[in-house]
């Protein structure tokens, strides 16, 4: 099952604490699901934990919040070689591709190596929903801001690029989030960036901005774009958007 459209759902969000386990999965998840349109029988969902270096040790609170759900969970491991024979088909099998936080740099990069950056965009246009959270929602964009290279978080621009604008994460949570977007954006590094509080994710068909959804009442997504000026007179403006509250 395959949605009807190329679908991204790029997120600050996704997990809560569990009940009998570490985390399950919130909202957000359920929504990426959601948006395959799979019934009748359990989605397959495959996760990705490149940029935190496929953490065995997660990947094994994953299968757990997974069992709780229905989920069929499997996971697409690079390290230390890549766990699949043919990563591509088994991609174009799934439901939802879920991409969790880390190094997006590194991710990238590792990416690359293996050839995912054109996979990846194959298996976007044949309509498997590409999800994630943090530099697992940067990674779908042109770029973003990013603790990668180091505690002083810095513009990463050469993302996959299957949407046509920049990313912010952790708007609220992270205080040097918000104004490093506009400074960038006012600069000309970052285009026209779309931003997410966390638990909020913005659902995108082909490359258009369809909405904001929310796991968490009252939170909220921004678009950031330049709008006045030229050089060191630029500015940015920021409009917000108001998320549906998931169920």
């Amino acid at each position: 099952m395959t949605a009807d459209q190329p679908t991204i759902l790029a997120t600050s969000g996704g997990y809560k604490p569990g009940y009998r386990t570490r985390i399950e999965f919130n909202s957000l998840v359920h929504h990426g699901v959601d948006l395959s349109g799979v019934s009748g029988r359990s989605p397959r969902v495959t996760h990705l934990g490149t940029a935190s270096g496929d953490q065995r040790w997660f990947n094994n609170e994953l299968d757990e919040a997974a069992r709780l759900t229905g989920f069929q969970l499997t996971h697409l491991n690079l390290f230390p070689m890549p766990n699949l024979d043919d990563m591509e088909d088994h991609l174009l099998s799934q439901d939802l591709v879920w991409v969790n936080g880390g190094s997006v740099a590194n991710l990238l990069a590792l990416w690359r190596l293996h050839g995912l950056d054109a996979v990846f965009r194959r298996v976007w246009q044949a309509g498997v929903v590409l999800a994630g959270v943090s530099a697992g929602s940067i990674c779908w964009f042109r770029g973003g801001t990013t603790d990668s290279f180091g505690p002083t978080l810095q513009p990463v621009t050469n993302a996959l690029g299957l949407l046509p604008f920049d990313n912010g994460v952790h708007y609220d949570s992270e205080e040097r989030r918000r104004p490093l977007v506009h400074q960038l954006v006012s600069a000309g590094t970052l285009g026209e960036t779309h931003c997410t509080e966390d638990g909020v994710g913005l659902v995108y068909s082909g490359t258009t901005l369809l909405e904001a959804v929310t796991e968490t009442a009252g939170k909220g997504a921004y678009i950031v774009t330049r709008t006045a000026g030229e050089g060191p007179d630029a500015m940015a403006s920021e409009r917000r958007l108001e998320p549906r509250l998931l169920s």
